[in-house]
């Protein structure tokens, strides 16, 4: 059996994110999927405030909600420059039928993702 790599899994997560942000009405200026590229998203919200969204996956038993402070520290800077807030946007996925075995081409999975938080 085939893995999924890490540019497909973020890709999954990627699509879940989106689908969130479109449902609580944000529209999206540029989509960037390429993986530690950040921001993946950048979009305005009804108030045509200008949002840059941090997407990090995460394999099980790693917390989704915790970011990597290496990066928000460099991606905050860069969105105080264009005056835009920063949403981060951490989603965890796991093997559906065993926590512990890696996400295989054709099987299903599982996606732990609280929403969005902002941290500027």
């Amino acid at each position: 059996m085939e893995e999924l790599t890490e540019q497909e899994l973020h890709q999954i997560a990627m699509n879940h994110v989106g689908k969130d942000l479109e449902k609580k009405g944000f529209e999206f200026i540029a989509i960037n999927s390429q993986l530690k590229k950040h921001p993946q998203f950048v979009c305005v919200d009804t108030q045509n405030k200008l949002h840059f969204v941090m997407v990090q996956t995460v394999p099980y038993p790693i917390n989704p909600e915790e970011p990597n402070v290496l990066f928000v520290e460099t991606f905050i800077n860069h969105a105080k420059t264009k005056n835009a807030k920063v949403l981060f946007a951490g989603v965890g996925i796991a093997n559906a039928d065993d926590f512990e075995k890696p996400i295989y081409i054709n099987s299903d999975y599982i996606i732990n993702y609280n929403g969005y938080k902002e941290l500027l």
